[in-house]
């Protein structure tokens, strides 16, 4: 499996209600679980045969069987909904710069080299802000906006969720 064929399952599922996902192919073993995953007792193994190897058609499939545990989410939307709208007044009109993958963000390439991107910095589409280590590869990840860094929102050496948000940026 490529590394973007990866990247493109993780966003599959993150788009599901799915909070844990098992897939092992020869050596090749991958588990991806979300900030909704609770660890339990023993798991019956039943479905271990669905998750499997699939073809790529077939992946796309357990998002729609994942929609009976809609609810579950529903009850803690009401609690964030606060959070988020102070967030956003806090963000204003900027634009943001998240996280493509989970993984531990770094600023630089080093402890001795200079971070990509601070405060006040200029940034273009395309240029490096940040490295996010994922399964021992480190990825720099490039802006896909151009402005102003206004605020880094992820502390160095710290892990990160896919889709969050690091960086607000002022529009050019």
């Amino acid at each position: 499996m490529t590394f973007k064929e990866i990247q493109d399952l993780i966003k599959l599922i993150n788009r599901s209600e799915l909070s844990e996902f098992r897939m092992k192919d020869g050596d090749f073993e991958l588990t991806v679980r979300t900030t909704d995953y609770v660890k339990r007792g023993p798991v019956v193994s039943a479905p271990a045969p669905q998750i499997i190897p699939m073809p790529q058609q077939q992946m796309q499939a357990p998002a729609p069987a994942a929609a009976p545990a809609a609810s579950v989410p529903a009850p803690a939307a009401p609690a964030a909904a606060p959070a988020a709208a102070e967030k956003q007044e806090e963000q204003g009109n900027y634009l943001e710069i998240k996280s493509p993958m989970v993984g531990t963000f770094y600023r630089s390439a080093g402890p001795d080299k200079p971070v990509f991107a601070k405060v006040g910095d200029t940034v273009e589409t395309g240029s490096t802000v940040c490295i996010v280590e994922a399964m021992k590869l480190f990825n720099e990840i490039e802006s896909e906006v151009s402005g102003k860094i206004v605020k880094v929102l992820v502390e160095d050496a710290q892990p990160v969720e896919y889709d969050q948000v690091l960086f607000l940026v002022e529009p050019a």
